[in-house]
């Protein structure tokens, strides 16, 4: 297969389309090249619905790394010194290859990550959609006159950092690779981006397609399997400033070894255990469709770090509510990724895989009930698959209601009065998304006030509104993105003191 514009992927049968990804050379795109690693080390790309090897991925070592950034380094001055609307027009440029693409990429996020087809199309518009939203931003990378003085000039102005790391995780694949390398790029930064290693190919595709259209080495896509390639990037002297979406244990020891390498700036995106508030006065048939989207067990088989893991129900309407939540799911289709009609497919991997069922496991043991789920389908032999699972009877203290499962788990908890469903909600590590259900206004603003959480919905769930900041609280990260805010975190502020005579 060539590295061209034309589709590696077809859009024929699906074993036309499994042959061209087996079939299809990967490489990484370093300063303007498509390259193997130094060492011509590779690793298998699973297929999580077989269970096979469905493409091998360049293993970047620390040489790579280093080349990778390096070229980032030496693009740098130029690419700051383009006009902002000179790279919002190359950014929507991107969006619509994006866009052209967009059959392709999805499927390629389906076999290698497990994903519905139909919902990674939706991801691949979502990536397009943040490179226009920076690109719309670029005027806004202005400073400010601030009157410091009667007799002098004060002015200030923003500058990008120079070169940039993004590590992005494996549960919405082309979207964070496409989306999160925008705001950078449209603040005048280079980027080096890192996939995850269990999904590693719609990055290396997408460097692919984007080559021709970017100077060489604005961006670099580097993939790599354990954590040498990651390391090397977050050390790396030349690296200013790091942001990172995934779990909250890799991004404490982000902290720690960019810390340890030299003073960068570090943001992070990180995990969550999401309270969803259920009021008695809610509508009721609502909550429940809210309850199922929230929970992502449609296209992203409950691996998202905003999904609401643990329902608090008003004791009051808590039998009604979880019957409606589990004839909802009870409707959900598991199937194969690239199958049309399947809204759930299988976890990314077998670790995540186990990793659910230990944590279902000791819910059991602490006394949890299984309202719906609980085990892998009978039906589906072979794939990393899992039901989506509503558990019943949970308690605070227990388990599964304080550690993030990343997998098709809800829990319901009861409450009785407002404080502690408050209480309840604020009594874990976490503080990413959260939901009310209330059709009284008041209660759910005075609710919302007392909820240590960074993206909150009245009365609704699961979807993100491009320009509302995303990003949480205490154990959840710190940043925020998909808003001005994001872009004006790749920027560091110069102050100017003009002194008239």
């Amino acid at each position: 297969m060539s590295a061209s514009s034309e589709p590696s992927v077809p859009s024929g049968s699906v074993a036309d389309t499994v042959e061209a990804v087996r079939d299809h050379r990967w490489r990484m795109l370093i300063g303007g090249e498509l390259v193997e690693s130094s060492t011509g080390e590779a690793f298998a790309s699973i297929d999580p619905s077989t269970e096979g090897e469905l493409g091998r991925a360049p293993d970047a070592g620390k040489p790579d790394v280093d080349r990778a950034v390096r070229a980032a380094a030496a693009a740098f001055p130029s690419w700051r010194s383009t006009a902002p609307r000179e790279r919002g027009a190359v950014l929507r440029r991107l969006a619509s290859i994006l866009r052209d693409h967009t059959e392709e990429l999805a499927r390629l996020d389906a076999m290698d990550g497990g994903f519905p087809v139909v919902n990674m199309r939706n991801d691949v518009g979502w990536g397009a959609d943040l490179l226009e939203l920076f690109a719309d931003c670029a005027l806004a990378l202005g400073g400010e006159t601030i009157p410091a003085s009667a007799e002098n000039f004060h002015f200030t102005v923003r500058e990008p950092f120079g070169v940039v790391a993004r590590i992005v995780p494996f549960n919405h694949p082309i979207f964070f690779a496409a989306g999160k390398i925008a705001a950078p790029l449209m603040a005048g930064n280079t980027v080096v981006l890192k996939p995850a290693e269990q999904t590693p190919l719609s990055a290396l595709r997408m460097g692919e397609l984007f080559r021709e259209e970017l100077p060489p080495g604005v961006l670099n896509v580097v993939s790599g399997k354990g954590k040498e390639t990651g390391a090397a990037l977050v050390a790396h002297p030349q690296v200013r400033r790091i942001a990172f979406i995934g779990s909250d244990t890799v991004g404490r020891a982000i902290q720690a070894d960019a810390a340890a390498a030299g003073v960068k700036t570090v943001t992070l995106e990180l995990g969550g255990k999401n309270a969803m508030i259920v009021f008695p006065d809610a509508d009721l048939e609502r909550a429940a469709t809210g309850v199922v989207a929230g929970m992502n067990f449609v296209g992203s088989q409950g691996q998202s770090c905003g999904s609401n893991s643990r329902l608090l129900v008003h004791a009051e309407v808590a039998e009604d509510l979880s019957a409606l939540i589990v004839e909802k799911v009870g409707q959900i289709t598991l199937g194969a990724p690239l199958d049309q009609s399947t809204q759930m497919g299988p976890l990314v991997s077998e670790a995540q895989l186990e990793r659910t069922m230990q944590y279902l496991g000791i819910a059991r043991d602490e006394g949890a009930k299984v309202l719906y789920g609980g085990s892998r389908p009978s039906a589906l032999k072979r794939g990393w698959y899992h039901e989506p699972t509503v558990l019943d009877g949970v308690t605070p203290e227990m388990t599964i209601a304080n550690e993030e499962v990343f997998g098709p788990v809800l829990s319901i908890l009861r409450f009785e009065r407002s404080e502690q469903a408050v209480s309840v909600a604020n009594g874990v590590d976490f503080g990413l998304t959260g939901s009310v259900w209330t059709a009284d206004l008041d209660r759910a603003l005075n609710t919302v006030r007392e909820l240590h959480t960074g993206y909150i919905w009245i009365n609704g769930s699961s979807r993100h509104f491009w320009g509302m900041p995303f990003g949480g609280m205490k154990a959840s990260g710190v940043g925020r993105e998909e808003g001005l805010e994001e872009l004006l975190s790749f920027t560091e502020t110069k102050s100017v003191n003009v002194m008239l005579g």
